[in-house]
C-alpha cells in the first residue's frame, strides 16, 4: 500500500505507515549528527597522527582525509545496518529500505557513498575556482539548504540520495519524538 506519507510494510497492518519525519526534524538530526561527528573526527585525527607519526596535519593531509572518509564509512555503514545512529535515536528517526526492512551493510554503504552529494558539489566548485575558506563555507551551507529543500519535490519527502540508494528515513514510533515548533 503506497500513500503520499508512507508505505505499509508487509508485516504491518495497513494502518501502520512508514511516515517520513518532517524536514525540520531531519535537519535537526543532521546538525546533531554533525556535532557528534566532530568527536569522531577528533579521535580519528588523533589516532591517525599518532599511528603515522605526523607532526603537522598539512604534511599528510590527503592520507588523513582518506582515513576519515574510511572511518565515516565504517560509522555510517555499521549504524545504518543497525537502523539508527545516536542522532537518529535522539530524534526518533530510523533508516530502512524502500519496503521498510532493515538495511543490509551493502545498502548502508551505498547510502553513505551517495550521501556525499551533500558536500562534493560545493567542495568541487571551491577547488575549481580556488575560493577562500569562508566562501567555501557559505557555498556549502547554501548547497546544503538547497539540497534539503529539494526533498520537498520528492513525493514522499525523502532526500534524493535515499531514493537513489533505495532507502528512506521514517519516524521511529518506539518513543515519542521531540517536538520542533
Amino acid at each position: 500500500m503506497t500513500a503520499h506519507t508512507g508505505i505499509a510494510t508487509p508485516e504491518s497492518s495497513p494502518l501502520t505507515l512508514l511516515i517520513a519525519p518532517t524536514l525540520a526534524r531531519r535537519m535537526a538530526c543532521w546538525l546533531y549528527e554533525g556535532m557528534l561527528l566532530f568527536g569522531v573526527v577528533f579521535i580519528s585525527g588523533y589516532l591517525f597522527g599518532t599511528l603515522s607519526q605526523t607532526r603537522n596535519a598539512m604534511d599528510n593531509r590527503h592520507g588523513l582525509q582518506a582515513f576519515i572518509f574510511l572511518v565515516f564509512g565504517i560509522y555510517f555503514t555499521w549504524f545504518g545496518a543497525k537502523g539508527q545512529t545516536l542522532a537518529m535515536k535522539t530524534w526518533h528517526i530510523r533508516v530502512v529500505d524502500a519496503q521498510g526492512r532493515a538495511l543490509t551493510q551493502q545498502r548502508a554503504f551505498l547510502r553513505y557513498l551517495l550521501s556525499w552529494v551533500w558536500f562534493l558539489p560545493p567542495i568541487a566548485l571551491a577547488s575549481l575556482f580556488n575560493i577562500s575558506a569562508i566562501e567555501t563555507l557559505v557555498l556549502t551551507l547554501g548547497w546544503v539548504a538547497v539540497w534539503a529543500l529539494l526533498s520537498r519535490l520528492q513525493r514522499q519527502g525523502q532526500y534524493w540520495h535515499d531514493i537513489w540508494a533505495g532507502t528512506r528515513l521514517v519516524h521511529d514510533e518506539t518513543k515519542p519524538a521531540p517536538s520542533l515548533k
